[in-house]
């Protein structure tokens, strides 16, 4: 049916071009989701200088990968519980009326036959839009968001991220960038690895590497094996092995210049465990320095509790009383790979970098070096 022409008009009225994207204003809310291949997590947050201020946050354990070894696919059951979750995180953006967001999912989704239509039952039940992202920019996320950890004095940076389906390295080179500016260097790595010429002293990203084995992978590889112990043994060699390629090792290190930043709910159990912490502090754990000798002691208090020891332990908690061994055998692989006295702890990761990432691309934060 042709559209009748409006009265007194010899012809349609010329199409109104759309005005121009309205740019951020202060009080703009953004959103940071990582569904990850254990736990679904958002933060809500505003500019604040040049970092930002969460409003509100959600956490919740959703296991999406769990089956996910033995069958390539997500469970119906692990993608219901997920979507219930994303629900909760819609009304939270919908309650604060949030506009700019990023809402991703990483190795869970990547590795599982059925993801695309996960992703669209997703949009059809909560109507969010995830979107799978790859390793690498999975590992800068994780690299930016630590930024403000960096030592002045460090010239060689090892970046970890142990994941609940995979672990994410990063090692950096910070020698050619003068002291003051390291930090900064470190985060002008939103925009790529591979830094271009430019106004700004770049870091070199030597090598970087995803491994596909987080603390439920991981698990998940060595369920058969009954012994408590000799399952710690196992898993923490059978990840040291999956290293092989990557390039840097303990004697490329300047033991004065070198600092390793973990980023992880391993690493800040085992901080919060070694403090003594009976109630989690974030303000104590973040930033917090720990040796090889501090990080093997927690490490063997946790073998000699044994799994009910384990569970009963609050600083452990009962989601993570079932990964916080295969964590702690990734973390106990570095420490043989990389023994060091500055391990920094950071209680950040993924959501920080994404949202560090988005407010950089407005141009929303306070003296940022892009």
């Amino acid at each position: 049916m042709t559209p009748k022409r409006p009265k007194g008009a010899g012809a349609f009225p010329k199409p109104v071009e759309s005005p121009a994207p309205t740019p951020p204003g202060p009080q703009e809310l953004y959103a940071a989701l990582d569904l990850g291949t254990n736990s679904c997590r958002m933060l809500i947050a505003q500019p604040k200088g040049s970092q930002f201020h969460v409003v509100d946050s959600f956490s919740k354990s959703v296991q999406l990968g769990q089956g996910l070894e033995t069958t390539g696919k997500l469970s119906r059951s692990s993608m219901w519980r997920t979507i219930n979750a994303m629900r909760v995180c819609r009304q939270k953006l919908q309650r604060h009326n949030v506009k700019r967001m990023r809402l991703v999912a990483t190795e869970a989704c990547r590795r599982a036959t059925n993801s695309k239509q996960f992703i669209n039952q997703v949009r059809r039940e909560t109507g969010l839009r995830l979107e799978i992202i790859q390793p690498e920019e999975e590992a800068r996320l994780a690299v930016i968001s630590c930024a403000p950890l960096v030592s002045t004095k460090t010239e060689q940076l090892l970046v970890v991220d142990i994941g609940g389906g995979s672990t994410e390295l990063v090692w950096i080179d910070l020698t050619k960038v003068p002291h003051r500016d390291r930090p900064r260097a470190i985060m002008r790595l939103h925009s790529g690895f591979r830094q271009n010429d430019g106004p700004f002293p770049a870091a070199n990203v030597v090598d970087w590497i995803s491994v596909p084995l987080g603390v439920a992978t991981l698990r998940d590889q060595f369920s058969d094996v009954e012994d408590d112990s000799a399952r710690f043994a196992l898993m923490s060699w059978f990840f040291e092995e999956s290293l092989e390629k990557f390039a840097p090792s303990a004697s490329e290190q300047s033991r004065d210049g070198f600092q390793i930043i973990g980023t992880s709910g391993t690493v800040t159990t085992v901080a919060a465990t070694h403090l003594g912490l009976r109630r989690y502090d974030r303000t104590k754990v973040d930033g917090l320095r720990m040796t090889t000798d501090q990080i093997d002691a927690v490490i063997r208090r946790y073998l000699s509790l044994g799994p009910e020891g384990r569970r009963s332990d609050p600083r452990i908690g009962k989601d993570r009383q079932a990964l916080i061994m295969s964590g702690s055998a990734i973390l106990q692989a570095l420490m043989r790979l990389w023994p060091t006295d500055r391990l920094s702890v950071a209680d950040r990761g993924l959501r920080e970098g994404l949202l560090y990432q988005q407010m950089s691309h407005d141009g929303v934060l306070e003296d940022a070096p892009y």
